[in-house]
């Protein structure tokens, strides 16, 4: 099954939301209003873009949270997202960028990391991307739409600390493969996270991937 898939949820919770379908993301949004909870951490008052230009996945799946954090302000708030998860995934040339503003005497501060450019993408094992709103091009291999969240056995499962509803919506394939990635997220975790050619900068003003 292929889809192209434009633009995102304005729910919020770093990578990659896959809904290949405008009936998915309505169920993601039962979902969520049913009471799927996660976050096993408290999210910055920062979400960050992310791009790629090739991330290919094997054991994907992907269910409705909400992420529990903070304003800049230090007050407590609330993100619903999409979590996709990868047993496996493999990305070629990403950009991760987050801005800092208002910081005193200095105004906004970028900070920019970039990784797998050349020969070596970047790998990563039991990974879980907390999205709030995706650009790509995606194909997916062996997809299921619609089964229970506690379900998804071809995914790596729901993640240890999440408070994710069992019994609500969740998708899942064999394998995905998504292509001109621009993200926006609030959280990444991984059981293995190898960044090949890592390069980081900082720099005063608004430098964002895209």
């Amino acid at each position: 099954m292929e889809s192209q898939v434009r633009g995102g949820t304005r729910w919020k919770r770093f990578a990659v939301v896959m809904v290949p379908s405008v009936a998915a993301t309505a169920c993601i949004g039962i979902a969520l209003a049913q009471g799927a909870l996660a976050a096993s951490f408290s999210v910055s008052g920062q979400s960050f873009k992310v791009t790629a230009d090739r991330l290919d996945g094997t054991g994907f799946s992907q269910y409705g949270a909400i992420d529990q954090g903070y304003t800049l302000k230090g007050e407590k708030t609330a993100h619903p997202v999409a979590v996709s998860a990868f047993k496996n995934a493999s990305i070629k040339n990403m950009c991760q960028s987050v801005v800092t503003p208002d910081v005193p005497l200095i105004g906004s501060v970028s900070l920019m990391l970039k990784a797998g450019g050349g020969d070596t993408p970047v790998q990563a094992e039991n990974l879980y991307i907390d999205v709030e709103e995706l650009q790509a091009n995606a194909t997916f291999r062996n997809i299921d739409i619609g089964v229970a969240a506690k379900d998804a056995s071809k995914g790596p499962g729901i993640a240890k600390g999440d408070q994710a509803n069992p019994y609500g919506f969740a998708q899942q394939a064999d394998s995905a493969t998504l292509t001109d990635v621009k993200q926006t997220a609030w959280a990444t975790t991984a059981g293995t996270f190898k960044l090949s050619g890592l390069k980081m900068s900082l720099s005063k003003g608004v430098k964002e991937c895209y």
